[in-house]
């Protein structure tokens, strides 16, 4: 039975999709403060804090990337949630892609921020592997204080930069570790991009440079039914960094899938 995952639930019921927002590595759901200021006036948003991040629970720890996703559906399954949108950032997009993997059937529609669909490498495998022992053995600070001007942009304001920050230091290490070793063995996700046939939304900062502009083109040019957004002024956290772009955006997608949704039904005489 998945762990029971801490969450934000906020806005109300309306026959609007519900929108699922799955944070990245190594942060937490207050990744997405300003998407859970914004949309909950209308709609339904649910943002988890992933196993072994945030107030979620580090033990058991996963082992194998799916479940993550498992833990997602779990939790949407308890909080009677059948269809949803799917927001993903970095780790987060590929855990969107896992669970668009594992069960179709409940997606309307996908956004892909700041993320790539293909296997580790052997050397990325060895890479993060190494990480991952070197964040047990000497915990978060050193790792944050190096990736900071990369997970947001160097002219990034100081308050994203100290939220940010705040996020990384505050992620256990045994969790972070955990995610580490599981994202390494994780599918590879490009044969299922074809096979996506709900609305997409592939974005990206223009000063990402742990997935650049160039693997957003590529991600963009696989989905059969995807618009592609390039954030400037951003680097690898549009969300935070221009809120204001990357939310016009989010409603555009938004939009897209509620207008393929069948009309509420009348109430009864």
């Amino acid at each position: 039975m998945a762990p029971f995952l801490a969450y934000e639930d906020k806005g109300t019921d309306t026959h609007r999709v519900p929108l699922v927002l799955v944070h990245g590595h190594p942060f937490d759901r207050t990744m997405w403060a300003p998407q859970l200021a914004s949309f909950p006036g209308t709609r339904r948003v649910i943002a988890p804090d992933l196993r072994g991040y945030g107030a979620s629970p580090t033990t058991p720890a996963v082992r194998d990337f799916s479940e993550f996703a498992r833990d997602v559906e779990a939790l949407l399954d308890e909080l009677n949630v059948e269809s949803f949108v799917l927001a993903g950032l970095s780790m987060g997009g590929q855990i969107v892609m896992d669970c668009y993997r594992l069960f179709p059937e409940r997606v309307r529609g996908l956004v892909l921020a700041d993320t790539f669909p293909a296997a580790e490498t052997p050397e990325g495998v060895r890479t993060r592997d190494a990480m991952a022992d070197r964040l047990l053995a000497e915990g978060m600070r050193g790792y944050a204080d190096e990736v900071l001007e990369r997970m947001v942009a160097p002219y990034a304001s100081a308050e994203v930069k100290a939220h940010v920050h705040g996020m990384m230091t505050a992620t256990a290490p045994e969790g972070a570790a955990a995610a580490l070793r599981a994202r390494a063995r994780r599918p590879d996700y490009g044969p299922l991009l074809s096979r996506v046939h709900v609305p997409a939304l592939v974005v990206v900062g223009a000063d990402d440079t742990f997935t650049p502009v160039s693997d957003a083109l590529a991600l963009h040019a696989a989905l059969p039914d995807a618009e592609l957004h390039i954030v400037d002024g951003a680097a690898h956290m549009p969300n935070l960094e221009r809120p204001d772009v990357f939310d016009r955006a989010l409603e555009e997608l938004l939009a897209r899938v509620d207008a393929r949704q069948p009309s509420p039904a009348p109430p009864r005489p």
